[in-house]
């Protein structure tokens, strides 16, 4: 020091030493002017940082015993001049011996002894600066710094959080040397800080994390590498960009980061998904960097792989960048130590902790490649349970996770591994029976067509086995039935031909159980794609190539069939699907109607049986009589098919039974597939047994009773015996005094047409008490309070005078004065004279 500047500093502390003592002085202005003086003293007479040193080493005590003071603005001021002094004077690290013990005292204490916020911030700042002037020479005071920092990273105010955190960053980087023989007593602290509510304080504890870690012991990685890793779930982007920074940094820069390599890589790829772009990027570009430094620092092991690259997988998914060699040779080796861990989290009561999982999942794979295959047991049964979640997140990683091991992996491995448990769901998960066709659709989907062609006969005969296509009628089930069934179609185009008969038998089965409008569309458009890949134009060309195979396949099953047998649906998609087609494969299809018919069979099954048999023949032309044959079938359909269920059997099951029946029975005489010539053959045995129908309790059964007998008629009623006919008419009588309308009316319609059919052979003298008695009869129901009925049976009347228009005119007038209105009975008998006049 020059002379002048030991002057000065005399004379500065001359100047000073009054307001020294008054800081001992008990009243608190005092001390306070006291303090104002010193700093107008030293900092406003611009002294030279020679100077200042001696300045500083003078005040220094009396500066830190005011931090004792009991006044806060004392304290205030005297922590603000002890840091201008550590900023502005040239050999702060004097202070020390000093300034370290004070602080460690006041903010380290047994007990907080510093009472104001804003002062202990004031402190940890001057505690920053002093590791900022001092560096390296604060070695020797390590104890000191690691006691003040376990206080002030924990403590209730955020900014001296984030402070102490800042301050501890700093502090290990510039004694590294020293800094790992305590670092691990700042983790805990640390991790208590991670959970603060302000995002802020979250960051700065993590990159003090980072800075203990780094310079600290590899022990610690253990202690906080689950807590980084709920990090990741944060709310914040910035702490998750915090944490990325973080491990990216471990992974690139820890001296023992060899062995953290399967617990740190899962937390830096897990950020490749995030949400937010600019984490993902800074992801990625640590990672390349992570994997060019691992190439680079194993490059001999490597010499092969580097000097001959391998080229990507065929099915290498589109638009995604492949990893480096370093990346998939650190993914490579590590994942049997990572695998089952991320499978335990994919079953994570957390939601989020399963997203992330999946999610990561599918990130290892696409490094993987085909060294997946070794893991392949662990990744299917880990998908099995996964796809059975109820988050969409979690499922949609999953099938990209299936998706890849389809384009890296042997289907003679995976399916060898996979179509057991299509197989048999239930070994798998009871309560998502789609979970293994969930995987097996998506691995589909992932693999090629040139890979799958060789396995197409296995998975089509997996696929139409019972214990897969029949298992459950669930829709998501069928969803995932049919989305396997596309996978194929799309992936293996014309090759789907050898296994055409398979895939439509899944198609049609799916069809008959799915109740969703959307899902009966999607099978729509994935039978006429199977008729496109076979250059099929129709889909009846489809049914015409496999008919024979799908009714033998539905008859295999036949003796079991129930009301709640999915064999009756699916019988009935052929037969409606295949339209025309049906009528060519009659000879194979009524035995198995014959059987399925019996009156021994179950009820509920013959009731839906013969309303399919209703639509049928109702179109009769475009379905079972498209190519003219079926009347060749009739001797087996009426008698053996149709006519057992017409026998009458108590109860509400037999009479449903009935009316169903007689529904068939009517659609065969309306639907033009029986000629007259064929009716008179059964007439002996049908006309009784419909004639006994209209007896019945059901409204309906009558209905169908007296449109059967009408229909009867006009076929060939005029070819029908007199004795025939008269027994037809009485119980047709007895069907105007129904208590419905509408059989009412049909029956006079029938009525009418019975009249019609007496012809030259029915001999009027000899049958005239039939004829009499019908006629005063149908003159009874004439004087009706229904104006319609009156009319409706006027109108038999008139048919009627032309069969013995004397009887009826004779009847007639004999029943007019008994009528309470003769109306009806003056336009019969005007009727009856007009036309005899007309045909003499």
């Amino acid at each position: 020091m020059e002379a002048g500047d030991e002057r000065g500093a005399a004379e500065v502390l001359r100047a000073l030493a009054r307001h020294v003592n008054c800081l001992s002085e008990d009243n608190k202005a005092t001390r306070r002017r006291a303090l104002e003086a010193i700093r107008k003293e030293t900092f406003e007479q611009r002294l030279s940082s020679a100077v200042l040193q001696d300045v500083f080493a003078s005040l220094l005590k009396p500066l830190l015993k005011c931090l004792l003071d009991p006044t806060e603005r004392c304290r205030e001021a005297a922590v603000n001049m002890i840091t201008d002094f550590l900023r502005n004077v040239p050999r702060p690290e004097e202070a020390l011996p000093y300034f370290m013990p004070t602080f460690s005292q006041r903010l380290a204490g047994s007990e907080l002894l510093e009472p104001s916020e804003e002062l202990r911030l004031a402190m940890v700042q001057a505690l920053s600066l002093s590791v900022e002037v001092c560096g390296a020479r604060l070695a020797p005071y390590l104890d000191h710094m690691m006691r003040i920092l376990q206080r002030t990273i924990v403590d209730p105010f955020p900014e001296v959080k984030k402070e102490s955190c800042r301050c501890a960053v700093s502090f290990a980087k510039c004694v590294p040397d020293h800094f790992h023989m305590q670092s691990e007593s700042l983790v805990k602290p640390l991790m208590q800080t991670l959970c603060h509510q302000h995002f802020r304080v979250r960051v700065a504890a993590i990159e003090a994390t980072g800075a203990v870690v780094q310079y600290g012991t590899g022990k610690s990685v253990d202690d906080v590498l689950s807590h980084l890793a709920q990090r990741l779930f944060d709310d914040s982007p910035q702490v998750r960009k915090g944490v990325t920074q973080v491990v990216g940094g471990w992974l690139l820069h820890l001296r023992d980061r060899y062995s953290y390599f399967h617990k740190l890589i899962p937390l830096l790829l897990s950020s490749l998904n995030d949400q937010i772009s600019e984490i993902r990027l800074l992801a990625a570009d640590l990672w390349k960097q992570i994997g060019a430094q691992w190439e680079n620092e194993n490059e001999e092991d490597l010499k092969d792989k580097l000097d001959f690259p391998a080229l990507p997988p065929a099915q290498y998914p589109a638009g995604v960048e492949r990893p480096g060699l370093g990346c998939r040779e650190l993914v490579i080796r590590n994942l049997s130590k990572v695998l089952p861990a991320v499978s335990r989290d994919m079953m994570d009561w957390l939601a989020s902790t399963r997203v992330k999982s999946a999610q990561l999942l599918s990130v290892l794979l696409l490094h993987a490649e085909d060294h997946s295959t070794q893991h392949l047991q662990l990744l299917l049964s880990t998908l099995y349970r996964a796809c059975a979640d109820s988050e969409a997140g979690v499922i949609h990683g999953c099938l990209e996770s299936a998706k890849l091991i389809g384009a890296f992996v042997s289907p003679e491995v995976f399916l060898k591994l996979l179509l057991p448990h299509v197989e048999d769901s239930f070994a798998i998960s009871s309560s998502c029976l789609a979970a293994p066709l969930r995987v097996l659709a998506a691995v589909l989907r992932g693999s090629s067509g040139d890979a799958l062609r060789p396995h197409l006969q296995r998975i089509g005969d997996s696929l139409a086995h019972p214990n897969v296509c029949e298992e459950s009628q669930q829709p998501l089930y069928l969803q995932q039935l049919l989305a396997s069934v596309q996978a194929l179609l799309s992936n293996c185009k014309g090759d789907c031909r050898t296994i055409s008969l398979q895939l439509l038998q899944v198609l049609v089965t799916i069809q008959s159980t799915a109740a969703e409008p959307k899902l009966q569309e999607e099978v729509q458009e994935a039978v006429r794609t199977l008729c496109t890949v076979q250059s099929l134009t129709r889909m009846e060309e489809l049914y015409r190539q496999h008919m024979d195979e799908l009714l033998s396949w539905l008859s295999n099953s036949l003796p079991s069939w129930t009301s709640y047998s999915i064999q009756r649906l699916q019988l009935e998609v052929v037969i409606l699907q295949s339209g025309p087609v049906i009528g060519e494969f009659l000879p194979q299809l009524f035995p198995l109607l014959q059987a399925s018919l019996q009156p021994s069979r179950d009820p509920e099954m013959r009731l839906q049986i013969f309303i399919l048999l209703s639509k049928l023949l109702l179109n009769a032309s475009n379905t079972l009589d498209s190519q003219g044959t079926f009347s060749e079938h009739l001797p087996v359909f009426l008698p053996e098919l149709l006519m057992p269920n017409l026998v009458w059997h108590a109860g509400r099951t037999a009479s449903a039974i009935r009316t169903a029946a007689l529904s068939c029975l009517l659609a065969l005489l309306q639907g033009g597939a029986l000629t007259g010539e064929q009716l008179i053959a059964v007439e002996e045995k049908l006309t009784p047994q419909v004639l006994a129908c209209l007896d019945e309790d059901s409204q309906l059964s009558r209905l169908m009773a007296c449109r059967s007998l009408a229909a009867l008629l006009s076929l060939i009623g005029k070819h029908l015996h007199a004795d025939t006919l008269n027994k037809i008419y009485p119980e047709l009588l007895k069907r105007l005094d129904d208590s419905s309308e509408e059989v009412r009316a049909t029956a006079l319609k029938a009525l009418g047409l019975w009249l019609s059919c007496l012809g030259k052979d029915y001999d009027t003298q000899v049958y005239r008490p039939h004829l009499e008695f019908l006629f005063q009869q149908l003159l009874l129901h004439m004087d009706d309070p229904d104006s319609h009925v009156q009319d409706a049976v006027l109108e038999v009347l008139k048919a009627g005078s032309r069969v013995y228009p004397a009887l009826l005119s004779r009847e007639a007038e004999a029943a007019k004065d008994k009528q309470r209105s003769p109306v009806y009975c003056d336009r019969l008998l005007e009727h009856i004279r007009s036309s005899v006049q007309d045909s003499a």
